[in-house]
Protein backbone atom coordinates (compact mmCIF):
# COMPACT_ATOMS: atom_id res chain seq x y z
CA UNK A 1 0.00 0.00 0.00
CA UNK A 2 1.52 3.13 -0.99
CA UNK A 3 2.32 6.13 1.36
CA UNK A 4 0.54 9.41 0.60
CA UNK A 5 1.50 11.10 4.12
CA UNK A 6 4.19 13.25 4.51
CA UNK A 7 7.04 11.03 3.34
CA UNK A 8 5.53 11.40 0.20
CA UNK A 9 5.53 15.00 0.35
CA UNK A 10 8.84 15.77 1.75
CA UNK A 11 10.09 13.42 -1.71
CA UNK A 12 8.23 15.53 -4.21
CA UNK A 13 9.84 18.40 -2.42
CA UNK A 14 13.31 17.44 -3.20
CA UNK A 15 12.80 16.39 -6.27
CA UNK A 16 11.40 20.07 -7.10
CA UNK A 17 14.80 21.41 -5.18
CA UNK A 18 16.81 19.43 -6.81
CA UNK A 19 15.45 20.28 -10.79
CA UNK A 20 15.56 23.73 -9.47
CA UNK A 21 19.12 23.87 -8.61
CA UNK A 22 19.77 21.78 -11.38
CA UNK A 23 18.23 24.11 -13.76
CA UNK A 24 19.92 27.08 -12.11
CA UNK A 25 23.07 25.51 -12.14
CA UNK A 26 22.55 24.70 -15.60
CA UNK A 27 21.50 28.65 -16.35
CA UNK A 28 24.32 29.73 -14.36
CA UNK A 29 27.06 27.98 -16.33
CA UNK A 30 26.01 28.57 -19.54
CA UNK A 31 25.85 32.43 -18.68
CA UNK A 32 29.04 31.99 -17.41
CA UNK A 33 30.15 30.75 -20.68
CA UNK A 34 28.33 33.56 -22.62
CA UNK A 35 30.14 35.90 -20.54
CA UNK A 36 33.78 34.41 -21.25
CA UNK A 37 34.05 36.26 -24.54
CA UNK A 38 33.96 39.38 -22.79
CA UNK A 39 36.08 38.86 -19.87
CA UNK A 40 38.78 37.26 -22.19
CA UNK A 41 38.53 39.46 -25.12
CA UNK A 42 36.86 36.26 -27.40
CA UNK A 43 35.09 38.45 -28.96
CA UNK A 44 35.49 38.93 -32.60
CA UNK A 45 37.94 41.52 -33.40
CA UNK A 46 36.69 44.45 -36.10
CA UNK A 47 38.11 44.01 -39.47
CA UNK A 48 41.43 45.00 -40.29
CA UNK A 49 41.11 47.74 -42.90
CA UNK A 50 42.78 46.44 -46.12
CA UNK A 51 44.57 49.67 -47.97
CA UNK A 52 45.60 50.09 -51.14
CA UNK A 53 48.31 51.77 -52.61
CA UNK A 54 51.36 52.60 -55.01
CA UNK A 55 53.43 53.94 -52.54
CA UNK A 56 55.32 51.03 -50.83
CA UNK A 57 56.73 53.17 -47.72
CA UNK A 58 52.97 52.96 -46.52
CA UNK A 59 53.60 49.29 -45.67
CA UNK A 60 56.06 51.37 -43.06
CA UNK A 61 53.23 53.03 -41.78
CA UNK A 62 50.32 50.49 -41.60
CA UNK A 63 52.49 48.63 -39.49
CA UNK A 64 53.92 51.92 -37.05
CA UNK A 65 50.10 51.87 -36.71
CA UNK A 66 49.60 48.51 -36.26
CA UNK A 67 52.26 48.18 -32.97
CA UNK A 68 50.95 51.49 -32.04
CA UNK A 69 47.63 50.09 -30.34
CA UNK A 70 45.96 47.12 -30.54
CA UNK A 71 42.27 48.18 -31.17
CA UNK A 72 42.34 48.09 -35.13
CA UNK A 73 44.80 46.23 -37.99
CA UNK A 74 45.57 47.98 -41.43
CA UNK A 75 46.66 45.80 -44.25
CA UNK A 76 48.22 46.89 -46.81
CA UNK A 77 48.11 45.86 -50.28
CA UNK A 78 50.41 47.42 -53.10
CA UNK A 79 49.42 47.81 -57.06
CA UNK A 80 51.71 49.58 -59.52
CA UNK A 81 48.31 51.13 -61.22
CA UNK A 82 46.10 51.90 -58.55
CA UNK A 83 43.61 54.46 -60.20
CA UNK A 84 42.82 52.08 -63.16
CA UNK A 85 42.83 49.34 -60.04
CA UNK A 86 40.25 51.16 -58.16
CA UNK A 87 37.97 51.80 -61.33
CA UNK A 88 38.20 48.29 -62.48
CA UNK A 89 36.91 47.22 -58.31
CA UNK A 90 33.54 44.85 -59.16
CA UNK A 91 33.27 42.76 -56.08
CA UNK A 92 32.53 44.29 -52.37
CA UNK A 93 34.45 41.39 -50.60
CA UNK A 94 37.51 42.24 -52.70
CA UNK A 95 37.42 45.94 -52.43
CA UNK A 96 39.43 47.93 -50.26
CA UNK A 97 38.63 50.03 -47.66
CA UNK A 98 41.59 52.78 -47.85
CA UNK A 99 43.44 54.01 -50.89
CA UNK A 100 46.11 56.05 -51.14
CA UNK A 101 48.43 57.19 -54.73
CA UNK A 102 48.91 59.26 -56.81
CA UNK A 103 46.11 60.02 -59.75
CA UNK A 104 43.10 59.21 -58.02
CA UNK A 105 41.41 62.80 -58.97
CA UNK A 106 40.05 61.57 -62.43
CA UNK A 107 36.10 61.38 -62.31
CA UNK A 108 36.23 57.78 -62.98
CA UNK A 109 38.09 57.68 -59.41
CA UNK A 110 36.69 60.41 -57.19
CA UNK A 111 33.09 58.79 -57.78
CA UNK A 112 34.07 55.69 -55.33
CA UNK A 113 35.04 58.04 -52.24
CA UNK A 114 32.91 58.29 -48.87
CA UNK A 115 32.70 62.40 -47.95
CA UNK A 116 35.13 63.47 -45.02
CA UNK A 117 34.06 66.07 -43.71
CA UNK A 118 33.01 64.34 -40.40
CA UNK A 119 36.14 64.34 -39.40
CA UNK A 120 36.88 67.44 -39.70
CA UNK A 121 36.85 69.23 -35.86
CA UNK A 122 39.17 70.74 -33.60
CA UNK A 123 40.01 66.96 -31.94
CA UNK A 124 40.39 65.14 -34.99
CA UNK A 125 41.44 66.87 -38.01
CA UNK A 126 41.49 70.80 -38.71
CA UNK A 127 41.37 71.43 -42.38
CA UNK A 128 43.80 74.91 -41.53
CA UNK A 129 46.37 71.79 -40.80
CA UNK A 130 46.53 71.28 -44.78
CA UNK A 131 47.99 73.74 -47.77
CA UNK A 132 44.50 75.38 -48.66
CA UNK A 133 44.83 74.31 -52.44
CA UNK A 134 46.22 70.84 -52.09
CA UNK A 135 42.84 70.33 -50.06
CA UNK A 136 40.46 71.99 -52.50
CA UNK A 137 42.17 69.58 -54.65
CA UNK A 138 40.21 66.79 -53.40
CA UNK A 139 36.77 68.44 -52.61
CA UNK A 140 33.84 67.71 -55.00
CA UNK A 141 30.65 70.61 -55.12
CA UNK A 142 32.10 71.19 -51.55
CA UNK A 143 32.30 67.61 -49.92
CA UNK A 144 35.49 66.29 -48.99
CA UNK A 145 36.29 63.32 -50.73
CA UNK A 146 40.53 63.31 -50.78
CA UNK A 147 42.86 64.58 -48.20
CA UNK A 148 46.05 65.14 -49.84
CA UNK A 149 49.60 63.30 -48.18
CA UNK A 150 52.71 64.67 -50.16
CA UNK A 151 53.71 66.60 -53.07
CA UNK A 152 56.95 67.37 -54.97
CA UNK A 153 57.80 70.39 -56.45
CA UNK A 154 60.42 70.98 -59.67
CA UNK A 155 63.60 72.43 -58.46
CA UNK A 156 66.84 73.84 -60.39
CA UNK A 157 70.39 72.30 -58.72
CA UNK A 158 74.03 74.09 -58.75
CA UNK A 159 77.26 74.08 -57.28
CA UNK A 160 76.45 76.26 -53.47
CA UNK A 161 79.49 78.70 -54.88
CA UNK A 162 77.33 79.76 -57.69
CA UNK A 163 74.15 80.50 -55.23
CA UNK A 164 75.29 84.74 -55.20
CA UNK A 165 74.69 84.22 -59.44
CA UNK A 166 70.96 83.90 -58.60
CA UNK A 167 68.29 87.04 -57.71
CA UNK A 168 66.16 85.45 -55.60
CA UNK A 169 67.02 83.07 -52.38
CA UNK A 170 63.62 81.11 -53.05
CA UNK A 171 62.98 80.69 -57.12
CA UNK A 172 64.57 80.81 -60.05
CA UNK A 173 62.37 81.59 -63.54
CA UNK A 174 63.04 80.17 -67.29
CA UNK A 175 64.63 83.22 -68.21
CA UNK A 176 66.79 83.67 -65.30
CA UNK A 177 67.87 80.21 -66.34
CA UNK A 178 68.18 80.75 -69.89
CA UNK A 179 70.61 84.10 -69.13
CA UNK A 180 72.89 82.66 -66.64
CA UNK A 181 73.07 79.58 -68.79
CA UNK A 182 74.28 81.47 -71.99
CA UNK A 183 77.02 83.48 -69.76
CA UNK A 184 78.29 80.07 -68.22
CA UNK A 185 78.90 78.74 -71.78
CA UNK A 186 82.31 78.55 -72.90
CA UNK A 187 83.59 77.22 -76.39
CA UNK A 188 87.34 75.50 -77.08
CA UNK A 189 88.09 74.58 -81.04
CA UNK A 190 84.43 75.41 -81.76
CA UNK A 191 83.51 72.75 -79.37
CA UNK A 192 81.66 73.70 -75.72
CA UNK A 193 83.89 72.30 -72.66
CA UNK A 194 81.08 74.27 -70.50
CA UNK A 195 77.59 74.39 -70.67
CA UNK A 196 75.16 76.20 -68.87
CA UNK A 197 71.82 74.11 -69.47
CA UNK A 198 69.90 72.60 -71.77
CA UNK A 199 65.83 72.33 -72.26
CA UNK A 200 66.28 69.13 -74.06
CA UNK A 201 68.43 67.51 -71.28
CA UNK A 202 65.29 66.25 -69.05
CA UNK A 203 61.91 65.30 -71.00
CA UNK A 204 60.30 66.27 -67.29
CA UNK A 205 61.97 69.82 -67.58
CA UNK A 206 60.29 70.39 -70.70
CA UNK A 207 56.96 69.28 -69.39
CA UNK A 208 57.39 71.72 -66.34
CA UNK A 209 58.28 74.37 -69.13
CA UNK A 210 55.13 73.79 -70.96
CA UNK A 211 52.83 73.77 -67.65
CA UNK A 212 54.62 77.37 -66.83
CA UNK A 213 53.35 78.75 -69.97
CA UNK A 214 50.09 77.20 -69.50
CA UNK A 215 49.97 73.79 -71.64
CA UNK A 216 47.61 72.75 -68.93
CA UNK A 217 47.09 69.07 -69.35
CA UNK A 218 44.07 67.74 -67.75
CA UNK A 219 41.82 65.24 -68.28
CA UNK A 220 39.86 65.54 -70.76
CA UNK A 221 38.84 62.51 -74.31
CA UNK A 222 41.14 61.25 -72.53
CA UNK A 223 43.39 64.67 -72.41
CA UNK A 224 42.85 68.12 -73.29
CA UNK A 225 45.85 71.08 -73.16
CA UNK A 226 45.88 74.40 -74.23
CA UNK A 227 46.95 74.03 -77.81
CA UNK A 228 48.40 77.70 -78.33
CA UNK A 229 50.41 78.07 -75.17
CA UNK A 230 51.97 74.68 -75.78
CA UNK A 231 53.03 76.04 -79.29
CA UNK A 232 54.49 78.78 -77.71
CA UNK A 233 56.24 76.92 -75.06
CA UNK A 234 57.57 74.37 -77.90
CA UNK A 235 58.90 76.99 -80.09
CA UNK A 236 61.02 79.04 -76.91
CA UNK A 237 62.35 75.63 -75.96
CA UNK A 238 63.48 75.02 -79.72
CA UNK A 239 64.79 79.12 -79.41
CA UNK A 240 66.88 77.95 -76.30
CA UNK A 241 68.67 75.59 -77.86
CA UNK A 242 69.26 77.31 -81.28
CA UNK A 243 70.50 80.48 -80.47
CA UNK A 244 71.88 80.01 -76.61
CA UNK A 245 73.51 76.39 -77.05
CA UNK A 246 74.18 76.74 -80.35
CA UNK A 247 71.51 73.80 -82.10
CA UNK A 248 70.68 70.04 -81.45
CA UNK A 249 74.14 69.06 -82.92
CA UNK A 250 75.99 71.45 -80.03
CA UNK A 251 74.25 70.16 -77.27
CA UNK A 252 74.34 65.99 -78.49
CA UNK A 253 78.28 66.60 -78.50
CA UNK A 254 78.31 67.98 -75.34
CA UNK A 255 76.34 65.34 -74.04
CA UNK A 256 78.55 62.13 -75.95
CA UNK A 257 81.69 64.20 -74.43
CA UNK A 258 80.30 64.73 -70.94
CA UNK A 259 77.19 63.42 -69.79
CA UNK A 260 79.21 59.88 -68.86
CA UNK A 261 78.52 61.33 -64.98
CA UNK A 262 75.33 62.46 -63.21
CA UNK A 263 74.36 65.50 -63.92
CA UNK A 264 74.83 66.96 -60.46
CA UNK A 265 78.48 65.25 -60.25
CA UNK A 266 78.98 67.72 -63.70
CA UNK A 267 77.34 70.89 -61.80
CA UNK A 268 80.10 70.28 -58.99
CA UNK A 269 82.64 70.14 -61.16
CA UNK A 270 81.33 73.44 -63.34
CA UNK A 271 81.33 71.31 -66.72
CA UNK A 272 77.53 72.81 -66.51
CA UNK A 273 75.69 75.37 -64.20
CA UNK A 274 72.11 73.99 -63.84
CA UNK A 275 70.64 70.30 -63.30
CA UNK A 276 67.08 70.42 -63.12
CA UNK A 277 65.34 67.43 -60.65
CA UNK A 278 62.53 67.35 -58.21
CA UNK A 279 62.46 67.84 -54.44
CA UNK A 280 62.65 63.94 -54.08
CA UNK A 281 65.52 63.15 -56.11
CA UNK A 282 67.50 66.38 -54.60
CA UNK A 283 66.99 64.85 -50.88
CA UNK A 284 67.64 61.58 -51.74
CA UNK A 285 71.18 62.10 -53.19
CA UNK A 286 73.98 60.70 -51.41
CA UNK A 287 74.64 63.33 -48.67
CA UNK A 288 78.41 64.03 -49.50
CA UNK A 289 77.07 65.34 -53.00
CA UNK A 290 74.05 67.25 -51.32
CA UNK A 291 76.37 69.05 -48.55
CA UNK A 292 77.81 71.17 -51.45
CA UNK A 293 74.79 71.83 -53.63
CA UNK A 294 72.07 74.04 -53.53
CA UNK A 295 68.61 74.51 -55.25
CA UNK A 296 66.03 77.12 -56.23
CA UNK A 297 62.06 76.05 -56.66
CA UNK A 298 61.54 76.29 -60.51
CA UNK A 299 58.71 79.03 -60.84
CA UNK A 300 56.94 81.66 -63.07
CA UNK A 301 55.15 84.75 -62.02
CA UNK A 302 54.62 83.55 -58.54
CA UNK A 303 53.94 79.77 -59.59
CA UNK A 304 55.38 76.77 -58.65
CA UNK A 305 53.99 73.92 -60.43
CA UNK A 306 53.27 70.81 -58.22
CA UNK A 307 54.64 67.33 -59.34
CA UNK A 308 51.45 65.92 -60.94
CA UNK A 309 51.77 62.55 -58.89
CA UNK A 310 50.90 64.32 -55.52
CA UNK A 311 49.59 61.35 -53.11
CA UNK A 312 45.98 61.74 -51.98
CA UNK A 313 44.03 59.64 -49.37
CA UNK A 314 40.29 58.68 -49.92
CA UNK A 315 38.69 56.17 -47.96
CA UNK A 316 36.51 53.68 -50.48
CA UNK A 317 32.23 54.39 -49.80
CA UNK A 318 31.76 50.23 -50.43
CA UNK A 319 34.99 49.39 -47.85
CA UNK A 320 33.45 47.70 -44.81
CA UNK A 321 36.01 48.16 -41.69
CA UNK A 322 35.00 51.87 -41.34
CA UNK A 323 36.28 51.92 -37.89
CA UNK A 324 39.56 50.58 -38.52
CA UNK A 325 39.96 53.47 -41.51
CA UNK A 326 38.80 56.06 -39.58
CA UNK A 327 41.45 55.54 -36.46
CA UNK A 328 44.05 55.42 -39.11
CA UNK A 329 43.12 58.30 -40.86
CA UNK A 330 42.85 60.06 -37.69
CA UNK A 331 46.29 58.70 -36.72
CA UNK A 332 48.09 59.64 -40.22
CA UNK A 333 47.32 63.09 -40.20
CA UNK A 334 48.66 64.09 -36.74
CA UNK A 335 51.64 66.16 -36.77
CA UNK A 336 52.97 64.02 -34.05
CA UNK A 337 52.55 60.98 -35.52
CA UNK A 338 54.77 62.03 -38.62
CA UNK A 339 57.08 63.55 -37.01
CA UNK A 340 57.67 59.75 -35.21
CA UNK A 341 57.62 58.39 -38.82
CA UNK A 342 60.68 60.81 -39.90
CA UNK A 343 62.48 60.09 -36.93
CA UNK A 344 61.77 56.14 -37.67
CA UNK A 345 62.91 56.78 -41.25
CA UNK A 346 65.98 58.16 -40.11
CA UNK A 347 66.73 55.30 -37.60
CA UNK A 348 65.95 52.80 -39.85
CA UNK A 349 68.15 54.84 -42.59
CA UNK A 350 65.37 55.24 -44.64
CA UNK A 351 66.17 58.57 -46.01
CA UNK A 352 68.41 57.30 -47.92
CA UNK A 353 65.81 56.27 -50.73
CA UNK A 354 62.54 58.17 -49.57
CA UNK A 355 62.25 61.26 -49.16
CA UNK A 356 60.16 62.87 -46.07
CA UNK A 357 56.19 62.07 -46.20
CA UNK A 358 55.74 59.41 -48.77
CA UNK A 359 58.34 60.23 -50.57
CA UNK A 360 57.47 64.00 -50.67
CA UNK A 361 56.85 67.23 -48.58
CA UNK A 362 54.25 66.88 -46.21
CA UNK A 363 50.67 68.45 -46.68
CA UNK A 364 50.32 69.47 -43.10
CA UNK A 365 52.06 72.70 -43.09
CA UNK A 366 53.26 72.57 -39.87
CA UNK A 367 54.97 69.42 -40.95
CA UNK A 368 56.59 71.14 -44.17
CA UNK A 369 57.63 74.20 -42.52
CA UNK A 370 58.53 73.35 -38.72
CA UNK A 371 59.72 69.68 -38.58
CA UNK A 372 60.89 68.90 -41.98
CA UNK A 373 63.98 71.64 -41.92
CA UNK A 374 65.27 69.57 -38.58
CA UNK A 375 65.53 66.30 -40.83
CA UNK A 376 66.60 68.25 -43.78
CA UNK A 377 69.00 71.04 -42.76
CA UNK A 378 68.75 72.59 -46.44
CA UNK A 379 65.58 73.82 -46.28
CA UNK A 380 66.67 76.20 -43.79
CA UNK A 381 66.00 79.28 -45.87
CA UNK A 382 64.51 77.59 -48.46
CA UNK A 383 60.97 76.43 -46.86
CA UNK A 384 58.56 76.31 -50.40
CA UNK A 385 56.48 79.48 -49.92
CA UNK A 386 52.62 78.32 -49.59
CA UNK A 387 50.91 81.18 -52.15
CA UNK A 388 53.02 80.18 -54.95
CA UNK A 389 52.31 76.20 -54.36
CA UNK A 390 49.92 75.56 -57.48
CA UNK A 391 48.88 71.86 -57.84
CA UNK A 392 49.18 69.92 -61.23
CA UNK A 393 44.63 69.72 -63.14
CA UNK A 394 43.12 66.67 -62.41
CA UNK A 395 44.42 63.76 -64.66
CA UNK A 396 43.33 60.82 -66.82
CA UNK A 397 43.53 57.55 -64.51
CA UNK A 398 46.20 56.41 -66.83
CA UNK A 399 48.22 59.41 -66.99
CA UNK A 400 51.46 57.85 -66.08
CA UNK A 401 51.85 55.45 -68.85
CA UNK A 402 50.55 58.31 -71.03
CA UNK A 403 53.05 61.13 -70.35
CA UNK A 404 55.68 58.21 -70.35
CA UNK A 405 55.10 56.77 -73.60
CA UNK A 406 53.63 59.64 -75.51
CA UNK A 407 54.10 63.01 -73.98
CA UNK A 408 57.24 62.91 -72.69
CA UNK A 409 58.78 61.23 -76.09
CA UNK A 410 56.17 64.05 -78.06
CA UNK A 411 57.78 67.12 -76.30
CA UNK A 412 61.27 65.73 -76.84
CA UNK A 413 60.60 65.00 -80.40
CA UNK A 414 59.33 68.44 -81.40
CA UNK A 415 62.52 70.23 -79.26
CA UNK A 416 64.70 68.11 -81.93
CA UNK A 417 62.54 67.87 -85.48
CA UNK A 418 64.56 69.59 -87.87
CA UNK A 419 60.76 70.99 -89.76
CA UNK A 420 58.35 71.90 -86.33
CA UNK A 421 55.29 69.87 -86.41
CA UNK A 422 52.09 70.92 -85.03
CA UNK A 423 50.26 69.73 -81.60
CA UNK A 424 47.56 68.18 -84.16
CA UNK A 425 50.21 65.08 -84.46
CA UNK A 426 49.71 64.50 -80.30
CA UNK A 427 46.37 64.18 -80.71
CA UNK A 428 47.14 60.86 -83.45
CA UNK A 429 49.75 59.54 -80.91
CA UNK A 430 47.44 59.54 -77.87
CA UNK A 431 44.77 57.90 -80.14
CA UNK A 432 47.16 54.90 -81.17
CA UNK A 433 48.85 54.86 -77.53
CA UNK A 434 44.93 54.33 -76.25
CA UNK A 435 43.48 51.85 -79.13
CA UNK A 436 46.85 49.65 -78.28
CA UNK A 437 46.97 49.43 -74.40
CA UNK A 438 43.17 49.16 -73.95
Amino acid sequence: MKSSGPGRRRGAGRLFIFIFFSFFSFFSLFSLFSLLPLSCGLLPEPPAAVLWTDRPEFAVYADSFNTSQSAYKVEVRYLENLAQALVETKETKKAPDILVGGYLKSAAARSLFRPLDRLFNEKTLARSAFYPRLLSMGAIDQKQYLLPVAFNIPAMVFARQNGQLLSNPFTVGLGEIRELGSAHNQESRRVYAKMGFSPGWDPEFLYIAADLFGAAFQEGSPLGWDEAALESAIQAMRAWTAETNGGIQAEDDFVFKYFYEPPEVLALSGRILFTYMDSAKFFTLPEERRANLDFRWLAEKERIPLGEGAVYYGIYKRGRARKASKAFTVWFFQAETQKALLEEGKTKRLGETLFGISSGFSALRSVTEQIFPQYYPSLLGHTPPDGFLTPSRILPPRWSGLKAEVVLPYLAGRIRAPVPEKTRDLERRIAEWYSQTF
